[in-house]
């Protein structure tokens, strides 16, 4: 096969094309694509140099897959150029996410959503993508019907020039600002870009993208968005109400018989999820699980994983190997 990472110099690209190697795509033809300042560049796979080429020269290569995070105008410019040429564009922007044509895609979940004609695939949001891993099970069995979620953000997801900075403001330097205030010894009560209604982007991905997932328009979701000065992955406190009565040893039974999901959760022996313990991991840690009590089937969880590899790289990556095996 051959696949296309399109923008494999950034920071998610990066991490695409080390997950195609762990996952076992070392020996297919691995075409590194990013903008024009990029190529020639040579970057390391599997042991190998490979040379940066520009993303028509992909394009002209007549690929399979095409897995993209380049962001949403490359993603707007290219998908459609690759879906000409019959190669399944995978996009990990918010481009085509909410697109009534486009299949917004979790494989654990829906992966049943994509038709063999699809040559579009959308990515979620790396917040939503964890905190459905570990809701999609416990809504098929107890039908959830309001989440509350506050996410507290890695500063990898806004990219290498957050890390940058965070890395610069600890050893007291002056760099290029990927936030408006400092970030290290600080907490930033947004993501994304503020909206008319007082929410940000990165909160209305977390509302919509779980409709559509879920393919459950009447379901209720209000969230809120921190970025914190971790680089480790994202941490979500979620609070669910079901509309039926629920058990708790089965919500745990539920978790722990489920591929992805790792529960950790002995609180007395300071054992949940954390940041740190989920980098460079692709399972979704679920903790400090416990009922509450001011509703009659409400349900609160600690939700981690990284985000640049289940939240991001991962997900496509399982998505393509869905496909593959439907071949």
């Amino acid at each position: 096969m051959k696949i296309a990472v399109v923008g494999a110099t950034g920071l998610v690209g990066s991490v695409m094309l080390k997950v195609l190697e762990e996952r076992g795509f070392a020996k297919e033809t691995i075409i590194p694509a990013a903008s024009e300042k990029s190529v020639g560049k040579k970057i390391s796979f599997a042991g190998k140099e490979l040379m940066v080429v520009s993303v028509q020269d992909a394009i002209n290569q007549n690929c399979d897959y095409a897995i993209f995070s380049a962001g949403s105008k490359a993603s707007k410019q290219y998908a459609p150029l690759f879906a000409e040429k019959n190669t399944t564009v995978i996009d990990n922007s918010s481009c085509w996410r909410m697109d009534k044509n486009v299949p917004l895609v979790i494989p654990e979940i829906n992966i049943d959503a994509v038709k063999q004609s699809d040559r579009i695939i959308a990515n979620p949001n790396c917040s939503t993508i964890q905190m459905l891993v570990a809701l999609a099970p416990l809504d098929r069995e107890y039908d959830i019907k309001r989440i509350v979620v506050s996410t507290y953000q890695s500063v990898t997801g806004t990219g290498v020039k957050a890390v940058q900075q965070l890395a610069s403001e600890e050893k007291g330097e002056q760099c290029q600002m990927a936030y408006t205030h400092q970030i290290y010894h600080n907490v930033l009560p947004y993501g994304g870009d503020f909206l008319d209604n007082g929410y940000t982007t990165e909160e209305e991905k977390l509302v919509n993208e779980t409709k559509k997932i879920l393919a459950k328009p009447e379901i209720k979701v209000t969230a809120m968005v921190a970025r914190v000065p971790v680089v480790g992955g994202h941490s979500e406190s979620v609070n669910i109400e079901f509309s039926k009565p629920y058990e708790l040893k089965n919500i745990f039974s539920l978790l722990e018989n489920t591929k992805g999901i790792t529960v950790l959760d002995e609180p007395s022996k300071h054992i949940y999820p954390m940041p740190i313990i989920s980098e460079g991991k692709d399972d979704v840690f679920v903790g400090r699980l416990r009922r509450d009590n001011t509703v009659e089937s409400g349900l609160n969880l600690w939700v981690v994983a990284d985000n640049l590899r289940k939240g991001a790289a991962t997900n496509a990556i399982q998505i393509m190997e869905a496909l593959i095996a439907r071949r």
